[in-house]
């Protein structure tokens, strides 16, 4: 892999991870326009972890807060901690059932369902999802502190439709979040930091599928190269993406995501199967 190559694919997986757009479907893109191809999760996975190194530490504080506040809560039992334990709660809850139902879906998971024509679908689905989210349903207005398990099991439900390919994890929680009347402000927080034990966990199930000849073909500068713009894009995508939602609509991811669908329909080969 060239070096240019390298800036491309970490600039795509950080500004797409956690925008509601799906960074599996612009990465498998992005492999079919440059005409380069990596078998298995290999080099997605590697740039999942630069991704999720910059929502760590952007969220470093919330996150130690959380963490902190879980522990907490066993020896003193104040109504701050007792919040911040439901919410790990909320979030632990949310990712067994992600990552359990991801397991048994993953395996039904045919080969009709990894081709653009697929993909360009899920992005329309996505789409769809966005408009609904944001013209028909009333934005809700309860905090972390009105959760419950219920909305963490349907969180977690939701986002398992991200095992398909083309659908946005993060446009899925998002999403789901709003759906069940989550404020903005709340549903992005669970949003990102839910992606940590989800991305994390899928990351140490597929240790097993890395391959190191990919990693040898790919070249040590590049990964470097890659790791270090993913981890940028990334922290550059989750500001952009708050300071977003404050002052505009989830409409226009929306009508991005229709975009690239008939781009997708128009110029790539309906027959191609991508290796994810």
């Amino acid at each position: 892999m060239s070096i240019i190559e390298a800036i491309i694919f970490g600039i795509v997986q950080g500004l797409t991870e956690f925008l509601p757009i799906s960074s599996t479907a612009h990465i498998v893109i992005t492999q079919l326009i440059l005409g380069t191809t990596f078998p298995g999760l290999t080099f997605e996975i590697y740039l999942h972890i630069a991704s999720i190194f910059a929502v760590m530490i952007y969220f470093r504080k919330d996150l130690i807060q959380v963490i902190v506040g879980f522990f907490s809560y066993f020896t003193s039992r104040t109504k701050e901690n007792r919040v911040q334990f439901l919410f790990g709660l909320y979030i632990i809850v949310a990712t067994i059932i992600t990552g359990g139902l991801g397991l048994v879906l993953s395996d039904f998971i045919g080969v009709t369902m990894k081709t653009p024509p697929f993909i360009a679908g899920a992005l329309i689905v996505t789409g769809f999802g966005l408009i609904f989210i944001e013209r028909v349903h009333r934005y809700g207005s309860r905090t972390e502190k009105d959760m419950t398990f219920l909305d963490s099991i349907i969180v977690g439900l939701g986002q398992t439709l991200a095992v398909l390919p083309g659908i946005s994890r993060s446009g899925s929680t998002l999403i789901v979040a709003l759906l069940v009347g989550l404020n903005r402000e709340t549903a992005v927080r669970y949003s990102f930091l839910l992606a940590i034990p989800v991305i994390l966990g899928s990351t140490v199930l597929a240790v097993g599928d890395v391959s190191t000849e990919v990693f040898a073909a790919i070249g040590t500068p590049a990964l470097v190269i890659s790791f270090i713009t993913t981890f940028i894009f990334s922290w550059l995508g989750i500001i952009w993406l708050i300071d977003f939602l404050k002052r505009s609509k989830l409409i226009y991811f929306a009508i991005y995501c229709f975009v690239v669908a008939i781009l997708v329909f128009l110029f790539l080969e309906p027959t191609t199967v991508i290796d994810i």
